[in-house]
């Protein structure tokens, strides 16, 4: 996303110990008070997010700004995750075939590296804001230079970037779930996969994501297509780690009530989920809760990033779309959203996924959760669209399955995902998993097929 006014809106540790006195100053920069015998709550946005599983709320920046004063306080106080506005697109980076820029790019990521902020590399393959040479090529000229392009810019930061967007915006709008149009994709269906992998290969340790916007309402025909692309990357192998959803609101009614489970549902594909580029017209402070607490409620949902900090920061600005006015001051929306963090998880751990959508020819499995003991619980499956069947079950460590029914089972090395084949008794089985200590996290479905 960018400041383009040619695109339509809407397009687009809890600490719990208590601590002597003379540590109460150094524990106050990162937002939060703790006198001894004592639990207060964070008072930043960054530190309550933190607390809650090591998660993150961060906010897209413009390096022009870093020279205001009152922009950066709020930045440096509030936000523990940047991510670059504009300066890593392809346009900044590269303006020239083969001379990169990385000076703006590099700005931000010392600017927030040394305060302990994470970074968000914003994007590196994107049918828009190409450089003029770019848009002039086509065919495997452009696929090479898309490629040397993911490379040369994933090697430069390597070690710096916790998530980069590898592909931003390649799905259409409208009914269709169709691939956009463009001259990346006219290079072959395969682009996306190919920037995957080359990302991957100059970048080891980044967690590599897909981002999109217009991917909220879980019955959408472009949700739904990202879903199956998304599915049939981790099938394949296809290194894949996350997905993004901009979440770019028109107002609280634009917030989709299917939103959690969209959240959910590509979560129990085995990736992780962002909401990346959060804004909401006249910033509702409804809907900006209902947004944190869906992640909350959704454990893999790892952090939050609203575009922009002020009003007057926003590619938005006439909507009043942000946390703070163009004063920097705090409004409604900022105090719901700082609530819901400190509040923890309201719904007490992911919520029932949806069933998995079956490819062509595939099946569905739907989970329904069982009965609940101190250390234990039941989990049940129920397959349908086929009467011989694989499921693909995730569980997070420490938790670890401790018996099973109707079913044959086999585990992966790290003993956390289950493969349960059907054995003749029927089209639903279950497990019992311990929880070891860990009582929030519920098993995600990551597949299922035929045969």
């Amino acid at each position: 996303m960018t400041k383009d006014s040619s695109r339509a809106p809407g397009r687009p540790r809890r600490l719990r110990a208590a601590l002597v006195l003379s540590a109460v100053g150094l524990l106050a920069v990162a937002g939060a008070v703790v006198l001894p015998g004592s639990a207060s709550a964070a008072t930043t946005l960054g530190a309550s997010a933190a607390e809650q599983g090591g998660r993150y709320f961060g906010t897209a920046v413009a390096v022009n700004k870093l020279n205001d004063s009152a922009y950066t306080t709020i930045l440096n106080r509030e936000f523990n995750q940047v991510t670059a506005e504009n300066e890593m697109k392809i346009d900044a980076l590269q303006p020239q075939q083969g001379q990169f820029n990385f000076g703006n790019g590099d700005r931000l990521v010392q600017h927030a590296r040394s305060r302990g902020m994470q970074v968000r590399g914003h994007t590196l393959a994107w049918h828009s804001q190409q450089p003029g040479w770019m848009q002039n090529m086509s065919g495997t000229t452009l696929r090479n230079a898309m490629l040397n392009h993911v490379t040369q810019v994933a090697t430069h930061y390597r070690g710096q970037i916790a998530w980069w967007d590898v592909v931003n915006e390649a799905f259409q709008d409208g009914s269709s779930g169709a691939r956009r149009d463009s001259n990346l994709q006219r290079t072959g269906n395969d682009w996306i996969e190919a920037a995957f992998r080359a990302a991957r290969q100059a970048d080891p340790n980044a967690q590599l994501c897909y981002n999109d916007y217009n991917i909220d309402n879980w019955t959408d025909a472009k949700t739904q297509a990202v879903y199956r692309m998304v599915q049939d990357f981790k099938n394949r192998g296809v290194p894949i780690d996350c997905v993004g959803l901009q979440s770019h609101f028109t107002g609280g009614s634009n917030y989709p009530g299917n939103y959690r489970t969209t959240l959910s549902s590509f979560a129990a594909l085995g990736v992780d989920v962002h909401i990346t580029e959060l804004d909401i017209r006249n910033a509702p402070s409804d809907a900006y809760r209902n947004v944190v607490n869906d992640c909350l409620a959704v454990s893999r949902c790892k952090g939050i990033t609203v575009w922009g900090i002020r009003d007057s920061d926003s590619w938005r600005s006439n909507e009043s779309p942000l946390l703070f006015d163009g004063n920097g001051n705090k409004k409604a929306a900022y105090n719901a959203v700082l609530t819901a963090l400190n509040s923890g998880n309201p719904g007490g751990g992911d919520p029932t996924p949806a069933p998995t959508t079956p490819a062509p020819g595939g099946c569905t499995a739907t989970i329904t959760p069982g009965q609940v003991w101190g250390d234990r619980y039941n989990t049940s499956v129920t397959v349908s669209g086929a009467s011989t069947w694989s499921v693909v079950v995730v569980i997070t460590a420490p938790q670890r399955i401790s018996a099973t029914w109707s079913g044959n089972p086999t585990w992966d090395g790290s003993g956390n995902v289950m493969t349960m084949r059907s054995n003749g008794s029927g089209n639903t089985f279950g497990f019992t998993t311990m929880m070891n200590g860990n009582s929030s996290a519920r098993p995600q479905i990551r597949s299922c097929t035929v045969g």
